[in-house]
């Protein structure tokens, strides 16, 4: 497969400035819908009678069916076109909004959420894009969709909180389905499609057993202190979920074209190091959202600790994270730029860290919970513009629809498994209010912020065993506010 064409003649700088500003506005409009539902956790629980362990899986659903759609939609992407595919995934998730609005049950609505699975697959089919249509100043692209991203967030934060008060609930979860349809829209007819393909059969089989896998162990995890650890239907779900993750690699091992090549995983250069950091990364970021979100909403006044904190003053604490990781986003590539990627994920590493363990330190006032976010999102940040770079300039020309849904697999997938291990744990430290309601007591909130921080510090140590890329392999180092 030959190289991608380079679009950096004079002439078609405005015409790279146009599509990648309209991918811009879809990663806004995905950071959106990523935090949409943050602010309105507690009154998912209250519609739907289920206590904050079980609301991790508003997240965790997500990440798990993120877990199948990247990979086997990047995969798609690489062999059919990306632009296509980034069709397909805008479709899927303005159906799972949908879904999700109007569930009766929490299971429909789990089913959504899961459906809505596909948004994960944007950056890495938008990767492959840039990469060819940008040419050289495909890393500041990249860059500039991780800051749309981030910023996107931030914005979803503080309008369903706003919102939340004004709207219906289901109303309030029919707007993101209707932002998803604009995104339609402007992939269809402005986003221009790439020419680099692969072959190939398309690993439906390893899609399967992957999700199946997934799905059994994560319930077991999950459900472990609920039913007993010993209790028949946590080990039989533990054991079949081995059993299918066992001969999914197998699968994968034997076919032509896997879900997920190993291959690339493997060599001086190969992506190995740089998933396994993005997965602990994805266990640390993603595992750790909704007990925050949650924390903030507990009223001191009934459960003795907790902010106490309304849907919209939610939205409103949480958006310091989401806007210090922006922040991180752009002073990340700088950083990058005097002492390289893989430095800079230590840095921003071992900063995130420093934010967990001060939660735990310090979390009775609002005051300290937004230093502790704060200092946690900047850290965050600088990884989420640093890592990315690692893995797409080690990746070959043709292959980098994969090679970036392997990255955002890794995080989302490993951020299902915190999830449903968080839940196990939150499950664990319990107290029974006055009303009779049973909650999670704050040792329980405690435990999940320092296995974060760890986690944060394993990114940190790791790191330093993975090499940074050889020279005629890597990429500008991206930045998210130079325009491409």
């Amino acid at each position: 497969m030959g190289e991608p064409h380079v679009t950096n003649r004079p002439g078609r700088l405005g015409a790279v400035a146009g599509f990648v500003g309209f991918l811009f506005a879809i990663e806004l409009s995905s950071g959106f819908l990523q935090m949409w539902f943050t602010p309105v956790l507690s009154a998912l629980g209250t519609k739907y009678s289920v206590g904050p362990a079980d609301l991790n899986w508003v997240q965790t659903s997500y990440l798990l069916a993120t877990a199948v759609f990247v990979p086997l939609m990047a995969k798609m992407g690489d062999r059919y076109g990306h632009k296509r595919m980034l069709m397909v995934a805008a479709g899927m998730v303005t159906v799972g909004s949908v879904v999700s609005a109007l569930a009766p049950t929490f299971g429909i609505f789990l089913l959504g959420r899961a459906i809505t699975g596909a948004l994960a697959a944007f950056l890495p089919l938008e990767f492959a894009i840039v990469r060819e249509r940008a040419g050289k100043d495909s890393g500041k692209a990249i860059g500039l969709l991780v800051g749309g991203l981030t910023l996107g967030a931030s914005v979803g934060l503080l309008l369903s909180g706003a919102l939340a008060p004004h709207l219906s609930l289901e109303m309030l979860l029919l707007l993101p389905a209707i932002l998803m349809a604009v995104a339609f829209v402007v992939v269809t007819f402005l986003v221009p499609e790439t020419t680099a393909r692969t072959t190939g059969r398309l690993d439906w089989v390893g899609a399967l057993l992957l999700g199946g896998g997934l799905a059994l162990a994560l319930f077991a995890i999950s459900v472990g202190n609920r039913y007993g650890w010993t209790s028949s239907q946590v080990l039989g779900s533990l054991a079949a979920g081995v059993a299918l993750l066992a001969a999914w690699v197998v699968v994968e091992r034997r076919v032509e074209s896997p879900l997920v090549d190993f291959s690339v995983l493997r060599g001086r250069n190969g992506i190995g190091m740089p998933i396994v950091l993005a997965a602990l990364f994805g266990a640390e970021m993603f595992g750790g959202q909704t007990p925050i979100a949650l924390f903030v909403g507990t009223k001191s006044s009934t459960a003795g600790f907790g902010l106490g904190l309304s849907s919209a003053s939610i939205g409103v604490v949480l958006v310091f994270s989401a806007a210090a990781a922006f922040v991180g986003t752009i002073v990340g590539p700088r950083l990058a730029l005097r002492i390289g990627d893989v430095n800079t994920v230590i840095v921003g590493a071992l900063v995130a860290g420093v934010g967990y363990f001060m939660m735990v330190a310090m979390h009775g006032g609002v005051t300290a919970v937004l230093i502790c976010l704060v200092v946690n999102g900047f850290g965050n940040g600088v990884i989420i513009a640093a890592l990315p770079n690692v893995v797409v300039s080690r990746a070959p020309a043709d292959s980098i629809g994969i090679a970036s849904g392997l990255y955002n697999s890794a995080r989302t997938a490993s951020g299902a498994v915190a999830g449903a291990a968080f839940t196990a744990v939150m499950s664990g430290f319990t107290m029974k209010l006055s009303t009779g309601s049973v909650i999670t007591n704050e040792t329980g909130y405690e435990a999940v912020w320092i296995i974060c921080g760890v986690l944060s510090l394993a990114v940190a140590g790791l790191a330093l065993f993975t090499r940074e890329p050889a020279p005629d392999q890597a990429i500008s180092p991206v930045s998210a506010v130079e325009p491409a």
